[in-house]
């Protein structure tokens, strides 16, 4: 009988994570929601906004790379090519890359608003230099 494949760290803590990921290549207006009572697919939803193509799928890139130093399940993505919308799936966490346009269009937040919204971490501060305290 195979055994059920469980999160390696529960799904808050993953989406938490995940939107520091997201931060640390400037995603804009990170939202998550916790879809698990309205969903069948996953637990969790991150929506970001990318400015344009290059970082959509560089923060797509980043998202990637970071799961597989963790050894978190990547099950597939869509729409890396045109950047407009990415869709990451991390089994129980969907990430949404949108461009702002599509973002807008598409409407994700509005489609599971009956899932709660997830807290989500400041983004870390940016290290000023030394030479920012002597002016």
């Amino acid at each position: 009988m195979p055994k059920s494949k469980k999160p390696i760290i529960p799904t808050i803590d993953k989406v938490r994570l995940v939107a520091l990921w997201l931060m640390e290549k400037k995603a804009k207006d990170l939202t998550a929601l916790d879809v698990s009572k309205v969903c069948s697919v996953t637990e969790a939803m991150i929506v970001a906004t990318a400015a344009n193509m290059r970082q959509a799928q560089a923060l797509a890139d980043h998202v990637l790379a970071k799961c597989k130093e963790e050894k978190f399940p990547f099950l597939g993505m869509d729409g890396y090519k045109t950047g407009q919308w990415i869709l990451v799936d991390l089994n129980d966490v969907l990430v949404h890359i949108f461009m702002e346009d599509a973002r807008g269009f598409y409407n994700i937040e509005g489609l599971w608003a009956e899932g709660g919204e997830i807290a989500l971490p400041e983004a870390p501060a940016v290290p000023r230099s030394d030479d920012e305290d002597d002016q």
